[in-house]
């Protein structure tokens, strides 16, 4: 899938009275399963709620036409839509429409149509904000050295606790976790460290704690490539998690440290997630569905 300014092969238009996030999820999904051979380009018109923003949309569609897709709530744009469609004999595609209208019949009252309703900000909204203020303030990365009283508050403050070696995707899961609401702090497992003793604090007081490891493969293949961004040759020096660089994107050195993290699940009973071949999104799925299978058993 192309972006916007690629401009070749096939065009998909999408037009939404809000951030548009919607219907590029559904894009993505939907043009998933064509693979690479089908180049797309994607033209996302957001925040369309006037004659302005629906005509700079149009002329879109008329400079590069295809196939349109439309979240939009106000009656007259939709029907500008279609008629502009039909005229350019074009696919047009409401796609929300058929899921409103089970909801419609199910409930047995109509939508309230006002541009933007997910994005109310109420109770659920502030709990979203809050649980990334968490996320970001209390990254492993963040926290203050040696501050055991710092690391039992943010410990014990938590929905979830993620732990696992460097480059588990601990940090960015956090974060998608905190889009949902759920607060997510993270303890990295360090080579040759004991993990600290409010992390089995936290666990005896029962905050969930869940594993996440990766096969040494991928691990070496990332670590390498956070070296080179990081613009550090291997050498002796020390290195993130405590090893030297030389040492830190080591094949045999991360297979030890993937069986040794892999022992201490084991050792507490810590449920662990393999993020080898997981999206974060679908890391936080089964960590979500891990969470829920805990609650129902509790």
């Amino acid at each position: 899938m192309q972006s916007e300014t690629a401009q070749t092969g096939p065009h998909l238009h999408l037009i939404s009275d809000s951030t548009g996030e919607t219907l590029d999820a559904l894009a993505r999904a939907a043009l998933a399963p064509f693979g690479e051979r089908d180049k797309v380009t994607i033209h996302l018109s957001v925040f369309v709620r006037s004659g302005r923003d629906l005509d700079a949309a149009l002329a879109k569609i008329r400079n590069h036409p295809g196939p349109v897709w439309f979240t939009v709530v106000d009656p007259k744009i939709r029907a500008r839509i279609e008629a502009a469609c039909a005229e350019m004999e074009l696919a047009s595609q409401g796609v929300l429409d058929p899921l409103i209208a089970t909801l419609a019949r199910f409930l047995g009252q109509a939508p309230n149509h006002r541009a933007g309703m997910q994005y109310q900000m109420n109770e659920g909204y502030f709990d979203r904000i809050a649980a990334l203020d968490y996320a970001i303030a209390h990254d492993d990365g963040a926290q203050e050295s040696g501050d055991t009283d710092s690391l039992a508050r943010r410990l014990m403050g938590a929905d979830v606790i993620l732990t696992g070696i460097s480059r588990t995707s601990k940090t960015p899961t956090c974060i998608y976790l905190a889009y949902r609401g759920i607060k997510a702090a993270n303890v990295p497992l360090i080579p040759n460290q004991h993990p600290p003793d409010e992390l089995f604090a936290a666990m005896k007081a029962g905050i969930p704690v869940i594993g996440l490891t990766a096969s040494p493969a991928r691990l070496t293949h990332v670590r390498s490539q956070r070296l080179e961004t990081l613009g550090q040759a291997p050498r002796a020096s020390e290195g993130p998690s405590g090893a030297g660089t030389s040492e830190y994107a080591d094949l045999e050195r991360i297979r030890a440290e993937v069986s040794d993290a892999r022992l201490f699940f084991q050792r507490h009973d810590i449920p662990v997630i393999d993020v080898t071949r997981r999206s974060i999104e679908e890391t936080a799925a089964e960590l979500l569905a891990l969470l829920r299978e805990r609650d129902a058993d509790s």
